[in-house]
């Protein structure tokens, strides 16, 4: 495999929404200065430049042909996808094919892949895995704020912090350069972490709140009573800048502290503690990540804890705030551009005739020819294959048979298709189901714009060449798209062309991109959403002089405490949780393929107290089966002292039967449609 390196080449992590600056020479990986990361980087970013000369590299397009996947020319490919999805949409309408995109596409990617699906098929079903990863707190803070950007400040703002309470995250694995940020609010005896498990990032901490889970909303609940009944609350700040406390405070103030312990496990005593900490500092922040979003009512927690910041009247004040950790690469810019069920381009609503009328004009479309809504991920992924759901699925930049919930559930549902289409590098679980298999660019070898957890666009500059047969998604869709019907120019190839088409599509939008440009980038501005022009600085932070609400007032949400979706029983009487750990990325796709990062966690483990073990008749270092209402899966044990007796934790990248996914509900929430991935009811047994 021969690949021509470019010289040293500044650029970006393809791994999580820290994006850490990096340097690359050839395939060699040094870190560089970037506010975010400060010159650090994890494991899995030091070892990335191997991802590129994998001997599991995809480099020739695979058509399935007598049950098994065999080598086919580009030509062949394309021409036999565009006509099974024209046969398809001929006999059964544009709904039957469905594109499943990914929170790790570059923004010129997500942009082109919604404009694919709403105007050279012209279906609704189009959706991706950032709704497995940000939606809750995204609809949270829509509603509250009038806006969702994750971070509103830049992650540099956090190291002067005399307080930050960590919910759910667990960045000392997760992103561990972003823990440096964090050393003042350490040091200041201000770092507050909420989380059932002893994380590295809770061994940290000052103070470690570690509740059931499924419990957050009303531990916020019982904290933010501590803060109104002990005089914290910042009534001038409430008064002026909010509105709708008094509803949110009825609710509240049934949740005194005590009575949150017996629901929480957390002691009323680290409740008004953890108040006093966070009343007292002159720089507080209040972060959310995954562990109180993945709920079936995530939408609410993540407003449980926006109440909280606003009572403490830390949102839109300089050197405060709050913000939630994106977790994908691009999971801030990949559900601003269109690939979202209910989305188009600049953060618009597909169901908002100005909306579409402007966004038709820049495609040069009928706004009527447009569809409206399509299903959420997981009812997407739910439906494929019935008689009322999609026939064919286009999947880029996903591995929906691991990170799915209920993936057994997901693994059938893709096999019941007329037509399954993968774009990946490699031969992920969800490829080797696919009829055909389209090998496409890493990170290295393209140029393109990602958007991370603070609102900054990003350039990652292309440093060498893709193998020879390789082809970007860009080209894919091109291709297809001419394959369909479509004028020529209407896909464009080149990243910086479709990024000027994505900039003038989201002008006058939420995330307006208007004024970002590659050569603003080139030159290193530092660009936060909103850039509304070329003259335009960006907006670093969002905020400081109103919200985004027409009145300019931030929202509380009246939301009370109800508990997780199933219930403990004889039958599955523990708590199952699911998370990261520092050496692999989501579904493993790309992380097992290291072997430094696999010979360091090579399989799927359970921690699990030893008490819960023996009662369980289990060892440690043996082999348990981990079985929910849904699915059974084989780890093995670890003795940690520290879980809580009522829970197991489990990593959610191993593929087979290590899946954890096989166990979770797809219990979802009713506005934001997030799975309850975080919590559920398991048995153990002797494996």
């Amino acid at each position: 495999m021969t690949q021509v390196a470019a010289p040293a080449v500044d650029t970006h992590c393809p791994y999580c929404a820290l994006q850490c600056g990096m340097r690359l020479t050839g395939v060699r990986v040094e870190p560089r200065e970037f506010p975010t990361n400060r010159g650090g980087l994890c494991q899995k970013g030091w070892t990335a430049g191997s991802l590129l000369t994998s001997p599991a590299r995809l480099t020739t397009p695979l058509v399935r042909v007598d049950g098994e996947l065999r080598p086919a020319p580009w030509d062949v490919a394309l021409d036999l996808i565009a006509a099974k999805l024209t046969a398809l949409r001929k006999s059964h309408g544009a709904d039957s094919v469905a594109i499943f995109g990914g929170g790790g596409l570059t923004n010129e990617k997500s942009y082109l892949l919604g404009k694919f699906a709403r105007v050279a098929l012209g279906t609704s079903q189009i959706d991706y895995n950032g709704r497995f990863c940000m939606s809750s707190a995204a609809a949270a803070g829509i509603r509250a704020f009038g806006l969702d950007r994750g971070m509103p400040f830049p992650v540099s703002d956090l190291t002067s912090a005399d307080a930050v309470l960590l919910i759910g995250a667990n960045p000392a694995e997760t992103m561990p350069p972003f823990v440096q940020h964090l050393t003042n609010a350490g040091r200041s005896g201000g770092l507050i972490v909420v989380d059932p498990r002893r994380t590295p990032t809770a061994e940290q901490a000052t103070l470690h709140l570690q509740p059931r889970p499924g419990t957050d909303l009303a531990l916020a609940l019982g904290i933010l009573h501590a803060v109104v009944a002990d005089g914290l609350a910042r009534t001038d700040y409430i008064n002026a800048r909010t509105t709708g406390f008094d509803a949110a405070w009825r609710i509240a103030a049934a949740w005194w502290p005590e009575r949150v312990e017996r629901v929480t496990g957390v002691a009323a005593a680290d409740q008004r503690k953890a108040a006093a900490v966070l009343a007292a500092a002159d720089k507080a922040y209040i972060l959310t990540a995954r562990g109180t979003e993945q709920h079936a009512r995530g939408t609410d927690m993540v407003g449980a804890w926006i109440n909280l910041a606003l009572a403490l009247g830390l949102p839109g004040k300089s050197g405060s705030g709050y913000g939630c950790l994106t977790g994908q690469g691009n999971g801030q810019g990949g559900r601003e551009h269109g690939q979202k069920a209910d989305q188009l381009p600049g953060y618009r609503k597909i169901d908002d005739p100005a909306a579409r009328e402007y966004v038709a004009g820049v495609w040069g479309v009928d706004p009527d020819s447009l569809p409206g809504p399509g299903r959420s991920a997981y009812e997407l992924l739910d439906a494929l294959g019935t008689e009322n759901g999609p026939r064919a699925l286009m999947v880029f930049g996903s591995n929906v048979i691991v990170s799915a919930p209920r993936a057994g559930r997901v693994a059938e549902r893709l096999s019941d298709l007329d037509f399954l289409v993968v774009a990946d590098f490699v031969l992920s679980e969800t490829a080797a189901q696919a009829d055909v298999v389209l090998p496409v660019t890493q990170w290295a070898e393209e140029d393109g714009t990602m958007t991370n957890l603070e609102g900054r666009v990003l350039l990652r500059t292309k440093a060498l060449d893709a193998p020879d047969g390789v082809r970007s998604d860009l080209e894919v869709l091109h291709g297809l798209a001419v394959r369909l019907g479509q004028p020529d120019g209407r896909f464009p190839v080149d990243p910086e062309t479709v990024f000027t088409e994505l900039r003038q599509a989201s002008k006058g939008g939420v995330a307006d991109y208007a004024g970002v440009t590659y050569d603003r980038l080139r030159a290193g501005e530092a660009l936060h959403w909103p850039v509304p022009a070329e003259d335009h600085p960006g907006t670093p932070r969002v905020f400081l002089d109103r919200f985004a609400h027409p009145d300019g007032r931030a929202r509380f949400a009246a939301v009370d405490h109800t508990g997780p979706a199933e219930s403990l029983d004889d039958d599955f009487p523990l708590l199952a949780t699911t998370g990261r750990v520092l050496q692999h990325y989501q579904s493993g796709a790309q992380t097992r393929l290291v072997e430094e990062l696999l010979t360091a966690v090579p399989e799927v483990f359970v921690e699990v107290h030893p008490d819960t073990a023996d009662r369980a008749g289990l060892t440690d270092g043996g082999m348990a089966r981990v079985v929910s209402r849904r699915g059974e899966m084989t780890a093995r044990v670890r003795h940690v002292s520290s879980m809580r007796t009522d829970t197991v934790f489990l990593p959610f990248h191993f593929a087979g039967d290590q899946r954890a996914n096989l166990l979770t509900n797809p219990a979802l929430d009713p506005t934001s449609r997030m799975p309850e991935f975080k919590v559920c009811a398991v048995r153990l047994e002797v494996s």
